[in-house]
């Protein structure tokens, strides 16, 4: 299986998506927006795998490679990849979805709850996760839900944690990826944010959780693992 994977920053790669596809020997390859790369063709892929940030979706003039990567996601969608959007990578596939995405109405940086929907039960991808659990945040954006797409999971200040649209699309507003060393390289790039906030913690308090990293790789390779009976 040919999974590529689009990476904005340096210090927000695939943290343990990585050990999980080494694990099945896939084949990974990545375009580094950061390096220049360039975008390969979506024919010759299974999956898109699109990270997250510290920029805004709508910072094109900014980030020039912006416009190109919408128009990579929307064809990837368009032809039955399965695409997976972490953070900034989920605001990106719902403004191609023809969603706003705007400020949000708190930043969540931290080990916060989401809820899991009703509606969830009805998608193996979400179905065997509790009613709600605690995830790891670092996002200050959000989106209105994508029309036609089913709302998996939310919190007590961001309507849209999760959604899936169609059976191959998802987007994960929060990280079940991150690991230690991925929360702390991305507390040492952007350390500027940790302000005080009501959903803002401090480094030590998102860095001694050892449970709660364990619990969603879990959860993130239970996803992943899914996805992955649909291209074996």
């Amino acid at each position: 299986m040919r999974i590529h994977y689009l990476q904005h920053v340096p210090f927000e790669g695939l943290a343990s998506i990585e050990q999980w596809a080494i694990t099945k020997d896939y084949i990974l390859s990545a375009t580094k927006f950061y390096n220049g790369d360039t975008l390969p063709s979506v024919d010759h892929l299974d999956w898109v795998i699109v990270m997250g940030g510290p920029m805004n979706i709508y910072e094109n003039d900014k980030y020039p490679w912006l416009t190109c990567e919408k128009h990579f996601i929307e064809e990837a969608i368009k032809k039955n990849k399965i695409v997976i959007g972490i953070c900034l990578g989920s605001q990106l596939i719902a403004d191609v979805l023809g969603s706003k995405v705007y400020k949000g109405q708190e930043k969540e940086i931290g080990w916060y709850p989401i809820e899991v929907t009703t509606e969830a039960q009805n998608y193996p991808v979400f179905a065997s996760f509790p009613a709600s659990f605690s995830v790891f945040h670092w996002h200050g954006d959000t989106f209105d839900l994508p029309s036609g797409a089913v709302r998996l999971a939310y919190s007590e200040v961001c309507a849209n944690q999760a959604f899936i649209y169609g059976d191959r699309v998802l987007g994960l507003q929060f990280h079940l990826e991150s690991t230690q060393d991925s929360v702390r390289l991305i507390i040492e790039n952007c350390a500027s944010e940790l302000v005080v906030g009501k959903y803002i913690q401090k480094p030590e308090e998102m860095l001694g959780q050892d449970d709660n990293f364990s619990n969603i790789n879990t959860a993130m390779h239970k996803i992943l693992d899914y996805f992955a009976t649909f291209t074996k």
